[in-house]
Formats: structure tokens, C-alpha cells, sequence
């Protein structure tokens, strides 16, 4: 049991006890989602060597060299997949990132560690195995999973776990993308289509991110990069806007191409067959062995191909000579497109496997593409070096166009590849490319669970009154004066001389000036149910002790569900410097008066901005009468101008029922105010609506 006294000091200091809680978690959040990030970076290294990359360089210029090794190893990852996911644990299907989303707006914050765990084993062994994914979602989602189940075990609250969640999924991008600060960006952005930012989770998510990454490069050095090479890359001249402009909208349109297979694939041809949802990542596995045998490139999970092309290595392997710039072009290009039909393929069908990887190797060959295309129609008057340096550039700023649109995410991809390339002297064109590239691409997306702003999701819909209830303290709303003070020795009959009929007082017990009890009504009308008790009884003997108590620092929201436990209108206000010195009571119809007064307010200004809302106002109302007349249905509320030939004469005048059939139940004046029930002795004037009941067989 917490002690009293610490139990009131933990309370008195609740908002920096609760920062500090927070902060502790995303400490241990970034520490577990780093190690995880570390432990699936090693076994990817050794599954790609041991598996795919023993039959095939997938970072050189090859292209249709058929092996049975390439085209069986595909199939043999998707299965083992299905198998795992589908068939043993029976997992549902989708992608990490879209499970994280799916879990922040749809289920609370829950997403259990199990599925994660295993999706994220699973997907070492689909691209160990030369399946077209990354790891970088299903580890986002596994960091998600720790966040969430890490709140669960500390008790917190669904708004909590959703921060823990968010900073998890930005500890695991963190980590494995090695860009602590696009992490945070990342995770904080993906949730929605438009460009907003969960902010309650941003400090949590830095914080994770930081700590993640840490642990992630301890363990395999610091200094370096996803992508070398890219550091001395800069933009110096305004005509390089050009080749960066027509990238943007490459980029765009690739996200489109991607969308539009993952699309195809998750809802067409495989679900025609009828197969078991196991067998499935199997054909899709056997496609992909085919087009790595045409293309191996795309089983590259590990940018080993970007890298060479960027630093140009690439072109001076075997097999790579005699090929002209225009020849590159269509290699490149040939490359990102059948790199969105492979990654479709694989992750489309059910195997285990993320989008993101994939989006940065397209974009990486987007802009070799550009790049080539550059080099083919460049003029000789411009110095090769110049171009040579554009050329690289386009490559690590490609990577962020596609990331941007697919993911819907353009600031968190500038400072994403930035960081994983090192390249802060592209902070230009990064900008140009991932703007444009999301402009364009945006609305076609790779997940389906983002909703288009924080005001549609579930998560946020009680923001309003929660913000406003977050601003207010108890000492803002008690009651200071309170009447029904008691002291524990004064005799029950006492107590309730005075007392008028219907009134429903609770009296604070106290012991000097320490609150010692509270006494309502129930237990009043318990002790006086015996004769002669009142006189007997004394306040000490029936108060409830000890009661429950709110601080003057705390905020609103904090004590509404000591409300709710307590079944009391009133709570009373205790002292947390004096040890229980008794203040005041908080009254719940304080805390309903302001919510009714704010609302009231922010409906007063809504009107005043957008006027038009106000014919839904006045429908609103109708409706709320039929409710009260719960024998009347809607069809039967009409609304009907003042007849001309009755304006200015009052309704109980006229007689309203019995010369035309129908009840007028209220009057509607030319600025929407609805006046109910009506006064039936004011004059009617010509520009007024009756509301009125109109019979059932009337015409």
C-alpha cells in the first residue's frame, strides 16, 4: 500500500510525475525497439548471404541470368511465410505501417507483440529468401507493439498508449533507417494524408527515437550511413532545379504505378484462385523468382544496387561496358517499375514484408533514371564534373520523392534521407522533389488506414472537451463558501434541522480544520430509519472515512473519474501543503456549466464564420422536437410560412387547429431562432415559419 502522504505527493505533483512516467517508458521503449531494430539487421545480413546472395550479386548490372536457385528460393520464402503467419498463428494480412495506423486510430493503441514478433521473423526469412520487401515496416510495427504493450503492463490510459505506440513506431524507423530525427517526424506524420502531426506523442517520439538509435549504432558504429558517399553532395546552381523538377513529377507518378499494383494484386487475380491463404505468398513468390531472373535486382533489400549506381561502381563491373547513358535510362527505369510489380507480388499475396524498404529503392532508381537521361542529352559545353555530381545527387533525393507520396509524408522523408545519406547540402532539392512528388501522388497512397486529418480519427474525437477540461483546476471551479461543515461529534438530529425538503446536501466532516469524513444523503436516511437514533448517532459514526478528495492543482479531466468511482455530485477540496486541510467542495454541475457555457461559445463563433451551417442548426432542432414527441414521426414536422391572411393576428386568435387541421408546436423567425412551445398570444408576422404536426391523412 502507497502511503498517504506520498500517495498526496505524488498527486500534488501529478503533471511532472506523469511527464516524468513518460519519459521513463520512452526510454525503455527506444532501448527494446534498438535492440529489436539490431538483433533483425544481423539476421537479415547473415539470411541474405546465406540464402539469395550466394546464387545472384543483386547490386550489379546482370540481367536475365536464370538459375533455379533464384526462381525456387522466392517460393520457398513466400510459403514458409504463409505457413507461419496464415496458416500456424493465424495472423491477419497487412503491412506493418498500415497495422500501426490501423492500431492508433481503430483499436485504441492496442496492437499485441505477438503478430509483429512474428511478422518481422517472418519477413527475414521472405527476403532472406529474395522476396521483393523491407524490413523497415515490420520492424516500425514491432516498436509499435513494445510501445503498446509496455503502456498496458504500466496501467495506463488509452490516450497514454497511444503515445507509447507512436513512440515506438518511431523508435523501430529510427533505428533501422538510422535517422533518429525522421523517426519521430515519420511516426508522428503517417497517420494522416494531409500534412498534420500527432503532437501529444512528439517529445515521447523523439525521445524513443533518440534512445533507439543510440542503442541501434552502438552496436554497429557510429558515423556511418545507410547510403555512402552522399555527404559531399550539394546544390549550387539554380539551373540544377530543372533535372530535380522533373524528378519530382517521376516520382509522383512511380507512387502512383506502386499504388496501382498493390492495389491489383491485394484485390483481383490471387483471390480468384480460391486458395488457402497460406499457399498464396507461394505463387506470388514463384512470380517474383521469374522476374528475378529477368531483373535480380529487385530482391535487393539492402540498396547494395542504389549504392553502386550512386557512387559508380555499377558502371565499371562486368557486363556493364559498351552500355550507353540512353541504355541506363531504360535499365534504371525497367528497374522501378518491376520493382513495384515484385514488392506487389510479394507483400500483395500475404508474405511477410514492409513498403517502405521497397519505396526508397524506387526512388533511388528514379533518380539513376533521371540522372542517366541527364547524362544522355547533356550538352558538351557543360563541364562532365558538374553533371557527374547532379547525376549522384538525383539518386539519394529520388529516394525521398517516392517515400514522400507513397507514405504521404513529405517532411518526414526530407529529413529521413537526409539523415540516412548524410546529404544536408541537398536540403533544396529534397524539398522541391518531395513536395511535388506528394502533390501528385498523394491521393494513391500504400495505406488505406490513414484518415485525412486528427479531427476524423477516433482518437481524437473527445479533443474539445478534453483540451478545455485540461485547462481548467479544481481550484477554478470549487466551492470555497460550503455550507454543510459538520464537526464528528455534532448529534445527527442536528445535522438535518433545517435541512429543506428535496435537497440533497453532502456535509464535510472535520476535525478542526482536517477533513475527517463525508456525509450524504444515503447514509443519513440509513440512521434515521430507526426510531430515536437521530439523537444518538453523531457524524462520526455514519461519515464515509477516509473520503475520496481532490487537490486544487489538479486538472478537471484528472478528477472526472473520481466522479465516476465515487457516484458523488460533490468532491470534496483537501489541502495537499497542510496534510487534508479542508477548502471547498467541486460541485459536478460546475464542471457541466462551463463545458455548456464553452460550447455555447464556440457554437456562437461557428455561426458567425460559416452561416450556412445555421439550416443545420435549425434541423437539429427539429428534430430534437420530434424526440420529445415521441408519438409524431419526422414525416409528420413540417415547417410552413404564416398564412398571409392570419399575419398579425395571435394563434389563440385565430384558432390555428381548427381552421387548418394542424398543431403548430413552434415558430421559426427569418433568422432560424425557434421559439417552442409558441406564444399563443403573440401577433404572427409574414416573414415567420410555423413549425407545425401535420395529420397523417392530410394531403
Amino acid at each position: 500500500m502507497i502511503p498517504n502522504r506520498l500517495r498526496r505527493w505524488i498527486r500534488y505533483h501529478e503533471p511532472a510525475t506523469r511527464w516524468g512516467k513518460m519519459f521513463l517508458l520512452s526510454v525503455v521503449v527506444g532501448i527494446l525497439a534498438g535492440g529489436a531494430a539490431a538483433g533483425l539487421h544481423v539476421a537479415l545480413h547473415e539470411g541474405v548471404e546465406a540464402l539469395i546472395g550466394r546464387f545472384s550479386y543483386i547490386g550489379g548490372p546482370e540481367w536475365c541470368t536464370f538459375r533455379w536457385e533464384i526462381l525456387l528460393l522466392p517460393i520457398i520464402g513466400g510459403l514458409s511465410s504463409g505457413l507461419l503467419v496464415q496458416g500456424f498463428f493465424r495472423l491477419g494480412p497487412g503491412h506493418g505501417t498500415n497495422s500501426f495506423v490501423s492500431a492508433f486510430h481503430e483499436h485504441g493503441g492496442h496492437l499485441p507483440l505477438r503478430g509483429p514478433t512474428v511478422k518481422a521473423v517472418a519477413a527475414v526469412g521472405v527476403i532472406s529468401c529474395g522476396g521483393s520487401a523491407g524490413p523497415e515496416g515490420p520492424i516500425a510495427a514491432l516498436g509499435a507493439s513494445i510501445g503498446s504493450r509496455l503502456a498496458d503492463v504500466a496501467g495506463l490510459s488509452s490516450r497514454q498508449r497511444r503515445i507509447l505506440l507512436v513512440a515506438g513506431c518511431a523508435a523501430g524507423v529510427g533505428a533501422i533507417f538510422q535517422c533518429p530525427l525522421g523517426g519521430a517526424l515519420f511516426a508522428t506524420s503517417v497517420l494522416y494524408r494531409e500534412t498534420e502531426f500527432e503532437t501529444d506523442s512528439i517529445v515521447s517520439s523523439v525521445i524513443a527515437s533518440i534512445v533507439s538509435y543510440s542503442t541501434f549504432m552502438a552496436v554497429f558504429g557510429f558515423g556511418r550511413h545507410l547510403l555512402q558517399g552522399a555527404e559531399s553532395l550539394v546544390f549550387t546552381h539554380p539551373l540544377e532545379l530543372i533535372p530535380y523538377a522533373v524528378l519530382g513529377v517521376v516520382c509522383g507518378l512511380l507512387s502512383i504505378f506502386f499504388h496501382g499494383c498493390m492495389h491489383t494484386v491485394e484485390s483481383r487475380p490471387l483471390r480468384r484462385l480460391h486458395l488457402p491463404p497460406w499457399l498464396v505468398p507461394g505463387l506470388g513468390g514463384l512470380l517474383v523468382g521469374l522476374l528475378g531472373c529477368i531483373l535480380p535486382q529487385v530482391m535487393d533489400a539492402r540498396y547494395q544496387f542504389v549504392q553502386n549506381a550512386m557512387d559508380g561502381r555499377l558502371f565499371a563491373m562486368s557486363g556493364a561496358m559498351g552500355l550507353s547513358w540512353g541504355q541506363w535510362a531504360l535499365l534504371f527505369g525497367l528497374i522501378a517499375l518491376v520493382k513495384c510489380v515484385a514488392t506487389a507480388l510479394t507483400v500483395g499475396s500475404g508474405a511477410s514484408g514492409g513498403l517502405m524498404g521497397p519505396s526508397v529503392f524506387i526512388g533511388g532508381m528514379a533518380g539513376a533514371f533521371v540522372g542517366a537521361c541527364l547524362m544522355a542529352v547533356a550538352p558538351e559545353s557543360i563541364p562532365h564534373e558538374i553533371i557527374e555530381t547532379t547525376r549522384r545527387a538525383l539518386i539519394p533525393v529520388g529516394m525521398a520523392g517516392v517515400l514522400a507520396a507513397s507514405m504521404r509524408t513529405p517532411l518526414a522523408a526530407i529529413v529521413m534521407v537526409t539523415e540516412m545519406t548524410g546529404s544536408y547540402g541537398l536540403i533544396v532539392p529534397l524539398m522541391l522533389v518531395c513536395v511535388s512528388a506528394y502533390l501528385i501522388g498523394r491521393r494513391w497512397g500504400l495505406n488505406p488506414a490513414q484518415v485525412r486529418s486528427a479531427s476524423e480519427s477516433p482518437a481524437h474525437a473527445g479533443d474539445l472537451l478534453v483540451h478545455l477540461l485540461e485547462s481548467y483546476h479544481v481550484r477554478d471551479l470549487m466551492e470555497t463558501r460550503w455550507p454543510f461543515r459538520v464537526s464528528q461529534s455534532v448529534a445527527l438530529g442536528e445535522m438535518v434541522i433545517g435541512l429543506s425538503s428535496g435537497s440533497r446536501p453532502v456535509f464535510a466532516v472535520l476535525d478542526e480544520a482536517r477533513l475527517a469524513g463525508v456525509i450524504s444523503i444515503p447514509e443519513i436516511r440509513r440512521a434515521v430509519g430507526e426510531p430515536g437514533i437521530s439523537e444518538i448517532v453523531i457524524a462520526s459514526d455514519i461519515m464515509t472515512s477516509p473520503p475520496v478528495v481532490v487537490y486544487p492543482e489538479e486538472s478537471v479531466y484528472d478528477v472526472l473519474d473520481r466522479f465516476r468511482g465515487s457516484n458523488q455530485e460533490v468532491l470534496p477540496v483537501v489541502s495537499n501543503e497542510q496534510e487534508g486541510v479542508f477548502l471547498g467542495m467541486l460541485p459536478r454541475d460546475s464542471i457541466h456549466q462551463v463545458l455548456r457555457r464553452h460550447v455555447g461559445e464556440i457554437r456562437r463563433h461557428l455561426y458567425s464564420e460559416h452561416a450556412g451551417l445555421q439550416a443545420i442548426e435549425q434541423d437539429e432542432q427539429l428534430y430534437q422536437l420530434v424526440a420529445g414527441v415521441s408519438s409524431v414521426s419526422m414525416d409528420a414536422i413540417q415547417r410552413i410560412p404564416v398564412p398571409l391572411e392570419v399575419a398579425n393576428q395571435s394563434l389563440r386568435g385565430i384558432d390555428f387547429r381548427k381552421k387548418y387541421g394542424m398543431q403548430v408546436i413552434g415558430i421559426q423567425d427569418e433568422s432560424g431562432q425557434l421559439q417552442c412551445p409558441p406564444d399563443i398570444d403573440r401577433p404572427l408576422r409574414d416573414d415567420q415559419m410555423l413549425v407545425v404536426i401535420v395529420p397523417q391523412n392530410a394531403t
